[in-house]
C-alpha cells in the first residue's frame, strides 16, 4: 500500500497535478493538523454580534463595523463598503484606525460584495480568518495577515493580547473597547459555527503552507464517467449531488500535520528549504540531492502525512498489486463491478476512487455504485457520543445475534437512513429463532440418513417440472408455487439492488405462507404412516421449500442458514457456493386461488371460536357449503381443514344446500360461494352465555349512559378542552357500537333457546 500511495503522488507531481503553496485552509487548533472542507460540520449556535467604532484617520467621524469575531481586528487590512451605499461614499479613499493597534492605519474601500443590509453596512477585511475575505484581499491585492498561532492563541501581532486564547482574547478585548468608548453594542446573533468533525472543536479558517491536488482535470474525467454511462450510481438521486461536487470542486489540501499516516514522500535541502526532492525513498532522494547541490548536502523529510483518503483514493487497484499492472490479481479483479457504500462518503471516497481509478488506470474502479443509509437511533438522530445514543454492534451481536442485526440494517431502501431500535432487532432475533425452530423441525421428520431407500423416493419429486407439480396434492401445489413466483420475484429485486425488498418478501413468505400454513398443513399428512404417499410428499416439499428459503436468505442471515444448510442430507458444497434457484420455474395460479379460499374458510373458522371463547383444545362440528367443484377440491384437504380450525374430523359435513339445524348455527361467509355453518351448541352453554352478555350489556350501557351525560351538559361542552370533548365523543360512538353488537348477539342466542325448546 505505501509503494502505491508514493507511487501515486509522484505520478501527480511528474504531471503538474500536485503543488505545495500557503493558502486558507480549515485549521483544527486541538489537532494541530488542517482539515478538508467536507470534514467540518456546520450547526446553529447562539453568538453574538458586536459593534465597534474604527476613527477616520484625519477626521473626527467614526465608521461603525459589526463582527462575531472581534478578536480579528488585529488582523484587519481594510474597511469596505458597498459603492452603491450613499451613507459612506464620501469616505471612500481615505484610511481608518484599527482600535487597539496603537494607531495602525488601513484603506477604506469599496466592493460590491459587501451587504449593505447587515450590521452597518460596513465590513472589516480580515484575509488571514476569513475564507471570504481572503478570497477577496487575493483579488483585490490586499496583504495577508496573520493574527492566530496554530494552538488557537493570538500571536505577536495582537500587542497587548499576544499569547491569549482566541475566546479569552474576545472578552478581553470587548471590555477594553467599553472602556476606551470604541464599543458601541452588543446583541443576540445566531451564528454558523464550523466544527471539526474529528474533534468537534470550532475551526479556524488559517492560511498555512500546505500540499494541494488540482482537482480539475481529474473530476472532468469523473464526470464524463457518468455521462457515459460507465458509472451507475444509486439511488439516482445521488448523481446531481456527485455532479455538483465535482462541477465546483476546488483544490484538494493533502497534507495533514499529525504523527499517523504515509509520510509525504518530499525531501527539503537544509539551508535552501524553499527547494524540494520528490523520490520514492530516502536513499534516492539524497541520490538526486548529491547530483544537484553536491556531496556535501543535507537533507530531511516533510514532517506531514498525506489526507487518509489519498490512500483511500487508491484502495480499489492499490490492494491488487498496482504500480505492478501485470499482476495476477490486477488483471482478474480491476475492475470490479460493485461498490457498496455509505451516502456520506459519496464525496469523501467514491468520487476520489473514481478519479484517481481513472488518472492512473484508464478505467473507472467499478460500474456501479450502492449507496445506503445511515444507521440512526430510534429517533432518527445521527449517533454521537455526546447525546448517549451509540448502540456498540459487538454488544448487540451479543444480545441478539450477528444474523438478526445484519438483517435488520439489510432491511432498509437505497440512500434512505435506518432507525434502528431495540424492537426492530427483537422482532427479527423471533424470525432468526423461527427459521432455526423450522429447520429443527424439518429435520426431526425427514427420514435418518440410513433409511437410502426412503430418501430416494422423497428426492424423485422434481417439483421444477410442471408434470410433478400438476400431481401434488393443493397444500404443496400451492406453497411451491407461491415459492416459485417469489423466486422469480426476489432475483429481479436482487438484479435491481432492491435489497429491503428481497428481505421482507422473503421475510412474508417465510413466515405468512410457508410456517403459519404450510408446516401447520403438512402435520395432518406427516403423523401418517411414515410410507403414505401424502407424507412423503408433504417431506419432499418441506426439504424443497426450506433448501430454497435458505439460497434466498443467506445474503442477509449467512451464519444461521449456512449452520442450517449443513445439518441437511450429504451437503457436499457450503451453501455460500450453491447455485442460485432457476428462475421460471412453474406455478400454477388456480391451485394459489383455491388454497386462498381453503385459508379464508380456516380464518373464519378460527374468528368464531375466538369471538364465542371456545376452548383452544375443543373440536366443534361443522357443515360447509359450496358448489360441487369448490367441494370437490375443499373436501379432499378436510384433515387439513380439521386439523388447523380445530374442528371434530368426524363431524365435519359437505353439503351444497343450509343443514337442517342452520338456524341454531353461526353463519359464516368465507368467499364467494364459500360458506360455513357452526352448531351454536358445539362451542357455548348457551344459558351460561346468555346470562354473561347480559350483564355484560347492563354495565356497558351504565357506561354510555355516563358518557352522554357527560356530552349533555352544556357546561362541560363548553369549558373543557376540544381534545377532552372530542375523546368523550369518541368513547361514546364506541361504545355505542359495542352495544349494538352485542344486543344482535343476546337476540341471535335468545332465538336459539327458544328454537331448541
Amino acid at each position: 500500500m505505501s509503494r502505491a500511495v508514493v507511487e501515486a503522488f509522484i505520478r501527480l507531481h511528474e504531471k503538474g497535478l500536485i503543488y505545495q503553496g500557503s493558502y486558507m485552509v480549515n485549521w483544527s487548533p486541538n489537532l494541530q493538523t488542517a482539515v478538508s472542507d467536507l470534514e467540518v460540520e456546520y450547526s446553529e449556535e447562539p453568538g453574538t454580534l458586536y459593534y465597534i467604532k474604527y476613527r477616520v484617520a484625519g477626521r473626527s467621524d467614526f465608521l461603525t463595523i459589526a463582527t462575531t469575531r472581534p478578536e480579528t481586528l488585529f488582523g484587519d487590512v481594510a474597511l469596505a463598503v458597498n459603492p452603491q451605499d450613499e451613507r459612506y461614499s464620501q469616505f471612500i479613499g481615505m484610511m481608518a484606525i484599527v482600535p487597539m493597534t496603537y494607531g495602525r492605519h488601513v484603506p477604506i474601500i469599496s466592493d460590491k460584495y459587501v451587504d449593505k443590509e447587515f450590521g452597518t453596512g460596513v465590513l472589516k477585511i480580515s484575509p488571514g480568518h476569513d475564507h471570504n475575505d481572503y478570497l477577496l484581499a487575493r483579488k483585490l491585492g490586499l496583504p495577508i495577515l496573520n493574527v492566530m498561532n496554530k494552538d488557537g492563541t493570538l500571536n505577536e501581532v495582537a500587542g497587548l493580547f499576544r499569547g491569549l486564547d482566541r475566546f479569552e482574547a474576545r472578552k478581553k478585548l470587548w471590555s477594553d473597547l467599553e472602556e476606551t468608548g470604541l464599543a458601541v453594542k452588543k446583541e443576540p446573533h445566531t451564528l454558523r459555527v464550523p466544527r471539526s468533525q474529528r474533534g468537534g472543536e470550532v475551526i479556524e479558517p488559517l492560511v498555512s503552507k500546505q500540499w494541494f491536488v488540482t482537482m480539475e482535470p481529474l473530476a472532468e474525467k469523473a464526470l464524463h464517467a457518468v455521462e457515459k454511462g460507465e458509472l451507475t450510481i444509486m439511488p439516482e438521486r445521488f448523481e446531481k449531488i456527485y455532479n455538483h461536487w465535482l462541477s465546483n470542486i476546488k483544490d484538494w489540501c493533502i497534507s495533514r500535520q499529525l504523527w499517523w499516516g504515509h509520510r509525504i514522500p518530499v525531501w527539503y535541502i537544509v539551508g535552501k528549504e524553499e527547494e524540494y526532492i520528490v523520490a520514492r525513498n530516502a536513499d534516492e532522494a539524497l541520490e538526486k540531492a548529491h547530483q544537484k547541490y553536491g556531496k556535501n548536502v543535507e537533507i530531511y523529510q516533510d514532517p506531514d502525512v498525506l489526507d487518509t483518503w489519498f490512500s483511500s483514493a487508491l484502495w480499489p487497484f492499490s490492494t491488487l498489486g498496482w504500480p505492478d499492472v501485470s499482476a495476477d490479481d490486477f488483471k482478474k479483479f480491476y475492475p470490479t463491478t460493485m461498490l457498496e457504500t455509505g451516502h456520506d462518503i459519496l464525496f469523501f471516497w467514491v468520487a476520489r476512487m473514481v478519479m484517481m481509478g481513472i488518472e492512473f488506470t484508464g478505467s473507472v474502479p467499478f460500474s456501479h455504485v450502492y449507496l445506503h443509509g445511515l444507521i440512526r437511533d430510534s429517533q432518527g438522530r445521527k449517533m454521537s457520543k455526546t447525546l448517549g445514543n451509540v448502540i456498540d454492534p459487538i454488544d448487540t451481536i451479543k444480545e441478539f445475534g450477528a444474523d438478526a442485526l445484519r438483517f435488520t440494517i439489510s432491511l432498509g431502501t437505497a440512500g434512505q437512513d435506518l432507525s434502528l431500535s431495540i424492537e426492530r432487532l427483537t422482532a427479527n432475533k423471533a424470525f432468526t429463532n423461527k427459521l432455526w425452530n423450522a429447520g429443527k423441525f424439518i429435520l426431526q421428520n425427514l427420514p435418518s440418513q440410513n433409511d437410502i431407500s426412503r430418501w430416494e423416493m422423497l428426492l424423485a419429486y422434481k417439483f421444477d417440472e410442471e408434470e410433478c407439480l400438476c400431481k401434488a396434492p393443493l397444500p404443496e401445489c400451492w406453497v411451491v408455487s407461491k415459492l416459485h413466483m417469489l423466486i422469480d420475484t426476489v432475483t429481479a429485486s436482487y438484479d435491481k439492488y432492491f435489497f429491503g425488498d428481497v428481505g421482507r418478501e422473503t421475510y412474508d413468505f417465510f413466515w405468512s405462507d410457508f410456517a403459519d400454513w404450510y408446516i401447520e398443513a403438512s402435520k395432518a399428512r406427516l403423523y401418517r404412516s411414515e410410507y403414505d404417499s401424502d407424507a412423503i410428499i408433504a417431506q419432499a416439499v418441506l426439504l424443497y421449500i426450506f433448501e430454497n428459503i435458505l439460497k434466498l436468505l443467506h445474503p442477509f442471515m449467512p451464519f444461521v442458514t449456512e449452520e442450517l444448510w449443513q445439518s441437511l442430507r450429504k451437503r457436499k458444497e457450503a451453501l455460500i457456493v450453491s447455485p442460485w434457484p432457476q428462475t421460471s420455474l412453474p406455478r400454477h395460479m388456480s391451485a394459489i386461488k383455491r388454497f386462498e379460499n381453503l385459508q379464508s374458510l380456516t380464518r373464519a373458522i378460527r374468528n368464531a371460536r375466538a369471538e364465542y371463547s371456545v376452548e383452544p383444545a375443543k373440536r366443534i362440528s361443522a357443515s360447509i357449503v359450496a358448489n360441487e367443484e369448490v367441494i370437490q377440491y375443499i373436501s379432499k384437504e378436510k384433515e387439513v381443514l380439521a386439523l388447523l380450525s380445530r374442528l371434530d374430523l368426524l363431524n365435519v359435513h359437505f353439503t351444497e344446500s343450509p343443514p337442517g339445524d342452520a338456524n341454531q348455527s353461526v353463519h359464516l361467509v368465507a368467499s364467494e360461494g364459500l360458506e360455513a355453518y357452526l352448531p351454536l351448541a358445539d362451542m357455548v352453554d348457551i344459558s351460561a352465555e346468555v346470562q354473561r352478555l347480559s350483564k355484560r350489556l347492563s354495565k356497558m350501557q351504565s357506561e354510555y349512559d355516563g358518557l352522554v351525560a357527560r356530552l349533555s351538559s352544556s357546561k362541560f361542552v363548553e369549558k373543557a378542552p376540544e381534545d377532552v370533548v372530542r375523546g368523550v365523543q369518541e368513547k361514546a360512538a364506541e361504545a355505542e357500537e359495542k352495544i349494538n353488537l352485542t344486543k344482535n348477539r343476546l337476540a341471535f342466542l335468545r332465538s336459539t333457546v327458544m328454537v331448541t325448546k
